[in-house]
């Protein structure tokens, strides 16, 4: 009976946890940061901070932040996709960005970062 009881607590305590821009069973968080859809998998966190819009760039172009992790820390600098401080080149307005187990994902094309020059 008390193990019936726990099980049942703890299935109602995930599922509270439990969004569509925070899923603590999967590991998964979502945000929309500017006009981008961005999910980070492997974190685990029971509340996420929201993207942060920092100070525009000198031609008008916004600058987005998304941490939603320790280790995932996504920076969109006008049309510019910065991971982890890797850059990852130009995005599209609208394309999808997803950083999955330390790869970054582009409307779920793989990505590799840009040379250092």
């Amino acid at each position: 009976m008390k193990v019936t009881v726990f099980f049942i607590f703890g299935v109602a305590l995930l599922s509270l946890s439990c969004s569509r821009s925070n899923n603590l069973l999967l590991g998964e968080v979502e945000a929309n940061v500017g006009a981008h859809k961005v999910q980070v998998t492997d974190c685990y966190r029971t509340s996420v901070p929201s993207p942060q819009q920092l100070q525009n760039l000198t031609d008008g172009k916004h600058v987005y932040q998304f941490t939603p992790c320790k280790d995932a820390d996504v920076l969109i600098r006008g049309d510019e996709l910065i991971v982890n401080g890797r850059t990852y080149g130009v995005i599209k307005e609208t394309d999808a960005i997803t950083v999955d187990h330390g790869k970054v994902l582009i409307n779920e094309h793989e990505a590799a970062p840009t040379p250092v020059k």
